[in-house]
């Protein structure tokens, strides 16, 4: 079970950093940016690219089985 988790963190956190990282048009991110704005301004990007990056390194080590969760 631990990892379907893992494979389906890493994967939202790949595509939070490839849409922080193209600045993409698609629909949730784009909801999920505007509202994040009022807190980062104009870094929005890159706070999606750095979460998106620490996402993926998370799922990656829950699938491998070095964190677990209760």
């Amino acid at each position: 079970m631990h990892l379907f988790w893992g494979l389906l963190i890493a994967a939202i956190g790949v595509c939070f950093f490839t849409c922080g990282r193209r600045q993409s048009h698609f629909m949730v991110y784009r909801l999920l940016a505007a509202r994040s704005q009022l807190i980062w301004k104009k870094n929005v990007h890159k706070f999606y690219q750095v979460a998106g990056a620490l996402l993926t390194i998370f799922g990656i080590l829950l699938a491998a089985g070095y964190v677990s969760i209760k």
